[in-house]
């Protein structure tokens, strides 16, 4: 029994050997056992190469576009009438003037200071771009909701616009100096603690957490808890049922189809209306296998042109009416997918930008890495040789506007809106990584808070040479459309 006893004690710990001693291939697409420093520890390090303070630092060279012309290159490509509408919008408020010029803070950015951490970025984070819309249970779902932009990028320029545009909502709204400063200082200490809530989690949890039920506790925003009611009552109406009510008409044969109200909505000639509805054959190929019987119980009865808001004005844009055999309407967006206004500011930042081989799927993948739920009809197309991304219309969509948030309120949607952001970075960047730079004092909230105040200024000093140019005739604006 002795002997016996022996050998089983003695068996145990050389089984464990034989465990730990275990070494499996490296599996493609998985990360190895690696033994070198923690993403945290690499995070922190980029500190002594780009400090925190840094980051407020806003040079602005002698080659930088002025307004005018910033606006008049972003104009080239889209359809010639309606630029006076595009430039009539951002001329109503500096805080309009920024939400259409994301090429021109791009090129400030890229002589800002950068970590090198690159992340999925949206590229056009400005404080009007998160909203509510619909999932494919029915249910509301908060989060970025405009990504024409998006590219692989540095994570401070969408934390950088956001903090820059809640400047400039807060003192359209009347907010005072402080306040504004605050809600820019409150998106960037968001930001550093949820990347560094999320960096504490386990990968499956961390990559689905806080629930939009559970942003307004977790921002601390419940200010603004009677405002995103108001919000979500609304964008439950806000359905293709609706929009097809007011925007449409019945036809003799028991279908239905547009009716013109210019500028915003008309209808578009025969051969171009059968390119459109033509090219949603190859729409239907970028979507799952589950979702084609969904589309093949609706048949196609019109299409329209429908201009777009502020930054994508003038561009190509349709409306495709399709109806079931009931005649409820289902409307998708053809929308046309122009390269983002980052790529030459990548590259002049150093970022190595890939190759894109259709602009349209670069926005559908952009989404899909940053939302924590997407548009279970998104896809894109070609129409006459040029991109198109395609989504659900009116998918019970519904914002905040922040230049209309009562001064005690602006603060609050700062904090949830860079909770959200640092969601959706940490999809495609380890949080790890990027809460190990950000830190755990507000080193870097007082930073981004300085950078935005200057640019806000920037900005508005830029949106004032814009009016000035409408008024001296130098280019035209249509204004109140």
């Amino acid at each position: 029994m002795t002997e016996v006893g022996v050998e089983t004690a003695n068996a145990v710990p050389a089984q464990k050997a034989v465990a730990s001693a275990r070494r499996l291939p490296p599996v493609r697409g998985f990360a190895g056992r690696s033994t070198e420093g923690t993403p945290k520890a690499e995070g922190k390090a980029l500190r002594r190469r780009v400090p925190r303070a840094a980051h407020a630092t806003l040079d602005l060279d002698g080659a930088r576009p002025d307004a005018v012309s910033a606006v008049e290159e972003s104009g080239r490509g889209r359809i010639p009438e309606l630029t006076p509408i595009r430039v009539g919008r951002m001329a109503a408020t500096p805080f309009a003037f920024l939400r259409g010029t994301a090429g021109l803070m791009a090129y400030d950015l890229a002589r800002t200071p950068m970590t090198g951490i690159r992340a999925q970025i949206c590229g056009d984070a400005h404080a009007a771009n998160f909203g509510l819309y619909g999932d494919a249970r029915g249910g509301l779902v908060i989060d970025l909701n405009d990504f024409d932009e998006t590219v692989h990028g540095p994570w401070e320029w969408d934390l950088k616009r956001l903090a820059a545009s809640l400047v400039l909502a807060g003192r359209q709204a009347g907010a005072d100096e402080d306040t504004c400063r605050k809600a820019a200082h409150g998106a960037a200490g968001s930001y550093r603690r949820t990347m560094r809530l999320l960096a504490r989690l386990p990968v499956l949890d961390a990559w689905n957490a806080i629930a939009d039920e559970e942003l307004v506790s977790h921002t601390d925003a419940h200010d603004l808890l009677g405002t995103l009611e108001r919000v979500s009552e609304k964008a439950r109406a806000n359905t293709s049922g609706r929009f097809a009510a007011k925007s449409t008409e019945p036809t003799e044969d028991g279908g239905r189809r547009f009716v013109d109200a210019p500028p915003v909505l008309r209808g578009v000639p025969d051969t171009e209306a059968a390119a459109v509805a033509a090219s949603l054959e190859e729409y239907v190929g970028t979507l799952s296998e589950d979702r084609l019987p969904l589309l093949a119980r609706h048949a196609v009865h019109d299409v329209a042109f429908r201009v777009v808001g502020t930054g994508s004005v003038g561009t190509r844009s349709y409306v495709v009416l399709l109806l079931d055999h009931r005649g409820e309407p289902l409307v998708l967006q053809v929308k046309e997918a122009r390269p983002s206004a980052l790529v030459p500011h990548l590259v002049t930042a150093g970022f190595e930008v890939p190759s894109v081989d259709h602009e349209g799927r670069r926005v559908v993948h952009g989404q899909k890495r940053m939302q924590v739920v997407s548009d279970i009809l998104l896809g894109w197309t070609t129409v006459d040789g040029l991109p198109f991304q395609v989504r659900q219309f009116r998918n019970r969509k519904g914002s905040v506007d922040p230049a209309a948030l009562a001064a005690d309120q602006i603060d609050d949607y700062g904090r949830m809106t860079g909770a959200l952001l640092a969601r959706a970075h940490a999809h495609s960047a380890d949080p790890r990584l990027v809460a190990g730079y950000c830190g755990k004092n507000e080193e870097l909230d007082e930073a981004i808070a300085t950078f935005a105040v200057s640019y806000a200024d920037r900005t508005e000093a830029d949106h004032t040479d814009l009016v000035a140019a409408v008024r001296a005739g130098r280019i035209a604006a249509e204004e109140g459309v």
